[in-house]
């Protein structure tokens, strides 16, 4: 399983204050190991050794099929079901690497730090809007909506389908809207799409 996320997804977070990653002027993309998929709810552990470990919430698709150079008209064959996802990562190591010219996946990819909701049916991204949002301690942190991607969802899958094989039961996060939200122990992190609560867990 490969899990794809793409940062800079939506317009404003290519402002330096939003990014540990600035001037880049479109988005970009990386990947996390099967092994940072946390899911059913369970706790997020914060590690000691990681530096401001912030959270960014994304709508995720499942991949259904295997595919390969999938035009963008045909991608949305591709799934038929998203839900809510956080994207952990630890905003401090980050920043210092890439200061460093150095690649940042121990920031981005340790265990844990994929986090996906209950997955539901939708409609075709290109069909219907979906719109979604983070809460932390009963707060709204983060909104946002499929229609303002950057990069679509669909023409996100077709990109990525030129590089790798896309399989069944691959993960795309399509992107992060606004500051990613810093995160402490004793948290909790509910996301919902269009109304409906998906994800629910705790930062121990």
């Amino acid at each position: 399983m490969k899990i794809f996320v793409w940062g800079s997804n939506y317009p404003l977070d290519n402002k330096p204050a939003f990014n540990p990653f600035p001037n880049r002027g479109v988005p970009y993309l990386y990947m996390k190991p099967d092994s940072a998929l946390l899911k059913d709810g369970k706790p997020f552990f914060l590690p000691d050794f990681l530096t401001d470990v912030c959270a960014s919430a994304a709508v995720v698709v499942r991949l259904n099929r295997l595919g390969k150079s999938v035009p963008a008209r045909f991608a949305s064959r591709y799934y038929a079901e998203a839900t809510v996802g956080v994207d952990l990562f630890a905003r401090g190591d980050a920043g210092q690497l890439s200061s460093q010219g150095l690649p940042w996946d121990l920031a981005v990819g340790f265990d844990g730090s994929a986090v996906v909701g209950r997955f539901v049916p939708v409609a075709p991204v290109g069909e219907k809007n979906l719109a979604f949002e983070l809460r932390i301690n009963g707060q709204v942190v983060q909104s946002g909506s499929t229609d303002r991607l950057i990069t679509g969802v669909d023409e996100g899958i077709s990109f990525l389908s030129r590089y790798y094989i896309l399989k069944t039961g691959d993960l795309v996060y399509t992107g992060s809207p606004g500051v990613p939200a810093p995160l402490q122990i004793g948290d909790r992190l509910e996301g919902y799409l269009d109304g409906e609560k998906l994800l629910d867990f705790h930062i121990r």
